[in-house]
């Protein structure tokens, strides 16, 4: 079978339900503790009694709107208002909201990458400036945003405070990696569940909770105030916590409850207030430390184009410095930008330019990985606009 199958309805029926069949009605079932995140068995009831059976609600779309054609799903994608209604709800949470290409998960702006940014967007006139930098929680520029187009809603964790925990669902065609210890695994939460009984702590369920599109969970925590900025994780490596578990934190995003992706909802199964990271998991997800950083010497000219050019890295190397969090990032491709001019020009060497902003950019917070990713990128942009110093 190559089109996957109905999760949900597999589990209730006990048996592989194909993709390419009308979804089943699963009215009156139990599906198994073991095969629920929340550990409890469920009984799926009639959409009269509650709405858990998806054959119950599209029979009861179709006696509504008896025109509509009979294909094997319906189309869920929500409309631009109610969309609009789910970024002001998230942004009353305080979580920064940005828009995603409509049942999409990618984010609809930018529509380009640093490496290919010209400036022309109206917001890059003074550098490349990405999703995080541009989610908000105002309410005006949220309902101009949604007021034409059926946007998705992402929500950027690093602003908004939070850290949250992706338990994946197993693709069928999907190996374990080499050494996986939780090779037989089909869902993010029983790795995640044998990762916490290793730890001698209960399963962090009481919080605000998500289920995705694919059966997959999110699980909303908020970002420990004291320690150091915590950076998304994927599966087993670095310091992730285990295959078919993601992070999600500074750097990264999730689709808000309410949006749809491949015209599958994203949904709220846990309406709890979000619960603090447990302390453990806060020290299993920290960055390693840096390693010790040695001072960069710049050999810069005597006279007037050598204070110039100190002036200028130290007010660029400053600001970085003091960027704000969220604005990290972006503030570290603008000062790129700005010092590779001076170095296209030939009045800086690129290597060093490059190793005084990451050892800057490293100081404040940010990976290696996105660190020079970064850096690359906006010495390639300054490097478009040449800029001489006088003798």
């Amino acid at each position: 079978m190559t089109g996957g199958h109905w999760i949900a309805a597999s589990k209730a029926l006990g048996r592989l339900v194909p993709t390419d069949v009308p979804y089943p009605h699963i009215c009156d079932r139990a599906v198994a503790a073991e095969d629920t995140v929340s550990g409890q068995p469920l009984q799926v009831a009639r959409w009269e009694k509650a709405r858990y059976c998806a054959a119950c609600a599209y029979d009861k779309h179709l006696k509504t709107q008896p025109s509509t054609p009979d294909t094997r799903r319906p189309n869920t994608m929500p409309d631009k208002e109610n969309l609009r209604d789910v970024a002001l709800a998230a942004a009353a949470h305080g979580w920064h909201v940005f828009p995603l290409r409509p049942d999409d998960k990618r984010p609809a702006f930018p529509d380009h990458v640093a490496d290919a940014c010209t400036g022309t967007d109206p917001r890059c006139r003074n550098g490349h400036t990405g999703w995080e930098t541009r989610a908000t929680v105002d309410h005006d520029r949220i309902r101009r945003g949604w007021s034409t187009v059926p946007y998705g809603v992402g929500i950027a964790c690093g602003p908004s405070g939070l850290v949250v925990v992706d338990l994946d669902v197993r693709k069928a065609d999907q190996a374990p990696p080499t050494g996986c210890t939780h090779s037989a695994a089909r869902h993010g939460a029983e790795v995640f569940a044998a990762l916490c009984e290793v730890a001698g702590r209960p399963v962090p369920a009481d919080t605000y909770t998500v289920t995705t599109g694919r059966g997959g969970t999110h699980l909303y925590f908020r970002h420990p105030v004291a320690g150091p900025a915590l950076r998304n994780t994927a599966g087993e490596r670095g310091n992730g916590l285990g295959w078919l578990v993601d992070t999600r934190a500074h750097g990264g995003y999730v689709v808000a409850a309410g949006s749809t992706v491949a015209g599958r909802p994203y949904t709220v199964t846990g309406d709890l207030p979000v619960a603090d990271l447990p302390d453990w998991l806060a020290e299993r997800l920290a960055p390693a430390p840096l390693p010790p950083q040695r001072p960069v010497a710049v050999d810069l000219p005597s006279g007037r184009a050598g204070a110039y050019l100190n002036a200028a890295i130290g007010r660029q190397l400053d600001h970085l410095r003091h960027a704000a969090e969220g604005e990290r990032n972006h503030t570290l491709y603008v000062s790129a930008v700005a010092l590779g001019q001076l170095a296209a020009g030939g009045a800086l060497s690129v290597d060093q330019t490059a190793e005084l902003l990451e050892q800057t950019a490293l100081s404040i917070g940010l990976s290696r990985f996105e660190t020079l990713r970064t850096i690359r990128s906006g010495l390639a942009a300054g490097a478009r606009r040449p800029r001489t110093v006088a003798a």
